[in-house]
């Protein structure tokens, strides 16, 4: 952790004249203790970080969560299989379809359910949509937090292209309930896959058009480039996943790695930070992944449409759920925010006995003590919404 610390030090001009203005006997030097939250915006949701700072130094920081508890996993003990769907929606609420589908992969994967083609290719589109449209909100929310306000306005308006797709396929905009146990609550609606593919042409070059804005912007590089460098081996022993993993030059994604709905038949590629403009793993990395994340979300969409095969979404779907198997097992999927798992035990009742939800969200709040710290506050800003944290994950 020291390691780190000196390091972003070292890598940051300005943060390496407060610490030389710290060993000095400037009373400018002395410590204090802020509150950053939990209602602050740079938080992104109710989070809160108790920072001690020496001048505008940042020297320590200690993460508090729980203000979003919501007992999922104790409702999930009350409700049955199929009734636990919604409140894995309400998980990563940015992500909904992607926890949804962790879920019922995991229940399915108990009851020894394999659904068609169809559903299967279903499923993937509609996880790389929303992995899209979460992406969407993370960078256009960094952007908006570093200072620069049109981004924000720009990705916002994109992702209601595919807010408007999804609502047509479940009537939801945010939460849709719409990945089932055995299957999905509706068919595709008619023209929805010209629409998608009209989507895919419309969006590609607006990926491009964020480049030039803001990924190559002198002032966002400066803001970015060799802030909060999370090391690989620091983020492997906390257990940061996916694009902040990634963002460290580690590649690693449970679709290639571990596929699950038929995503071993795509082709498409893992984007892993490479410290292009900075040290590999700072803040400039884990947006750029994301960044061509989408592009892949969108390579691997168009091929879903191409090989859309026929059948029944519902064929699978259980009449019961009162004789379920008894066992345990552990399900992993690649959400936008990185991996969601999910432990379930099961007695053989309608309900769980025990459901268990891993978040990536959680392990990347507490990997922050270990390479956020030594920067300045506007840094820890960056550094905040370079993580793209959800508190609704992060508390279950």
């Amino acid at each position: 952790m020291k390691e780190i610390r000196e390091l972003n030090l070292a890598l940051g001009s300005t943060a390496e004249k407060w610490e030389l203005l710290r060993q000095s006997s400037d009373p400018l030097g002395e410590r204090m203790t802020l509150q950053m939250g939990p209602q602050h915006p740079a938080t992104h949701g109710v989070l809160r970080l108790e920072l001690e700072t020496d001048g505008e130094a940042v020297t320590k920081i200690t993460p508090y969560i729980g203000y979003l508890h919501r007992c999922f996993e104790k409702v999930a003990e009350n409700v049955s299989y199929p009734q636990i769907v919604p409140y894995a929606d309400r998980l990563d609420y940015l992500g909904a379809m992607n926890m949804a589908l962790g879920y019922v992969l995991t229940v399915e994967k108990l009851m020894g359910i394999e659904v068609n083609e169809r559903v299967k290719t279903i499923r993937v589109l509609c996880a790389e949509m929303n992995r899209i449209a979460s992406h969407l909100v993370a960078l256009g929310t960094m952007a908006l937090d570093i200072g620069a306000w049109t981004p924000f306005l720009l990705l916002f308006q994109e992702r209601e292209h595919i807010l408007d797709l999804l609502e047509e396929l479940s009537g939801g905009r945010l939460l849709y309930n719409y990945i089932w146990i055995g299957g999905l609550a509706y068919d595709l609606p008619s023209g929805w896959t010209d629409r998608a593919r009209e989507f895919c042409d419309y969006f590609e070059p607006k990926i491009t058009e964020l480049n030039e804005l803001l990924s190559t912007n002198k002032i966002y590089i400066e803001r970015t480039a060799n802030v909060g460098v999370l090391p690989p081996d620091v983020a492997i022993a906390y257990g940061v996943a996916g694009p902040n993993l990634r963002g460290s030059g580690v590649n690693w994604d449970i679709r290639k790695n571990e596929p699950y709905s038929g995503y071993e038949n795509y082709d498409f590629e893992i984007p892993i930070g490479r410290g292009e403009v900075g040290h590999t793993g700072d803040c400039w990395d884990r947006y750029m992944v994301r960044v061509r994340e989408m592009g892949q979300s969108v390579r691997i969409i168009r091929q879903a449409l191409d090989r859309l095969p026929e059948g029944d979404v519902k064929e699978k779907i259980p009449k019961s759920f009162n004789k379920m198997p008894v066992g345990e097992l552990y399900m992993r999927t690649e959400a936008p925010r990185g991996e969601i798992g999910f432990y379930l035990v099961s007695d053989g009742k309608k309900n769980p006995y025990r459901l268990k939800a891993r978040s990536s969200c959680f392990t990347a709040i507490s990997a922050l003590p270990a390479f956020a710290q030594g920067g300045l506050i506007a840094d820890l800003v960056a550094i905040v919404a370079s993580v793209d944290i959800v508190l609704g994950e992060v508390d279950r």
